[in-house]
C-alpha cells in the first residue's frame, strides 16, 4: 500500500519504523534496511529514508561516520532509485556541511540516469537557501562546462536561492546569457521570471538586467517576467500592470 494510502496514524508508524530500522543498521554497520527503504518505488518512503539519514546525522554525531561510508557504498549502487536517494540524503547533510558532500554533488552531476541528476538539482535547491556560500561558488565552476545539460541543471539548481536573494545568483546566470544551446537559454529565461516576483526582487533582476549585453535574450526574459506575473499573480507583490510599468520606466534597451 502506497504511503499515502495509508491513514495518518499509520503513516506515523511506518516513518517510526524506517527512522528504528535504518538507526539499527547503522548502529550495527549494516546497509540492507537502508538499501531496501532508498531503493522502495513508493516516493515518501525513499523520502522517509534520506530524512532520517539527515537527522540522524545531526542527532547522533557518532554515527557520522559510518553515515558516510554506508553512502560512499551505495552512491555505486546499480538501482538508480537507490543513487537517487544518497544524492537526496547528501543534500541534508550539505544545508549545513556542503564540504563534506560535494563528492556527491559532483559524482550525481555527471550520473547516467536523469533521476539522479534531478536529485542533484533539487538538493542544490535546498542547500543553496540554507548554505549559499559554498553552494554557489561550487555551482559557478560548472557554468561553462562543455555538457550543455550539466549547464542546464546548475542554472535550474540556483533557483531557489534566487527567488530570495536575486542579487546571489543575477552574477552566475549572466555566464549564461550568450549560451547558445536552446534548452540552456530557455532555462535561464525561465529562472530569470522565477526570481522576479518576490517582494523587492524585480527591482534587483532589472537592474542587474541593464548590464547584460544580449539584449534580445533580455527582452524575452522581461516578456516571461511579465507573465509570470500574471501566471502567479496570487503571490507576486506587483500586479502584472504594475511590472509592466516599472519594466518601462526602470530598463533600459
Amino acid at each position: 500500500m502506497a504511503f499515502y494510502d495509508l491513514s495518518k496514524p499509520e503513516r506515523h508508524q511506518l516513518v517510526e519504523k524506517i527512522n528504528q530500522e535504518i538507526l539499527a543498521d547503522l548502529s550495527q554497520d549494516e546497509n540492507t534496511n537502508i538499501v531496501r527503504f532508498f531503493s522502495d518505488d513508493d516516493t515518501y518512503v525513499r523520502k522517509t529514508g534520506y530524512l532520517a539519514i539527515g537527522k540522524l546525522f545531526y542527532t547522533r554525531p557518532k554515527l557520522q561516520l559510518v553515515i558516510f561510508s554506508v553512502l560512499n557504498t551505495l552512491i555505486e549502487f546499480e538501482d538508480e532509485l537507490v543513487r537517487q536517494t544518497v544524492i537526496n540524503a547528501a543534500g541534508e547533510i550539505g544545508k549545513f556541511h556542503f564540504d563534506n558532500i560535494q563528492g556527491f554533488m559532483d559524482a550525481g552531476l555527471f550520473d547516467d540516469h536523469h533521476r539522479v541528476r534531478n536529485a542533484v538539482i533539487g538538493s542544490i535547491k535546498k542547500m543553496g537557501e540554507k548554505n549559499p556560500i559554498p553552494v554557489l561558488e561550487w555551482a559557478k565552476r560548472y557554468l561553462k562546462h562543455p555538457d550543455k545539460e550539466i549547464r542546464r541543471e546548475i542554472c535550474h539548481g540556483i533557483e531557489l536561492r534566487g527567488r530570495t536573494h536575486p542579487q546571489d545568483v543575477l552574477p552566475l546566470l549572466k555566464v549564461l546569457e550568450f549560451d547558445e544551446t536552446k534548452r540552456v537559454s530557455n532555462t535561464l529565461i525561465h529562472v530569470l521570471g522565477q526570481i522576479a516576483y518576490k517582494n523587492g526582487c524585480l527591482k534587483t533582476v532589472v537592474a542587474h538586467l541593464n548590464t547584460w549585453e544580449n539584449k534580445p535574450l533580455v527582452e524575452k526574459a522581461l516578456d516571461e517576467i511579465v507573465d509570470v506575473h500574471n501566471r502567479y499573480k496570487k503571490f507576486a507583490v506587483l500586479t502584472q500592470e504594475e511590472a509592466i510599468a516599472y519594466i518601462d520606466s526602470n530598463y533600459v534597451p
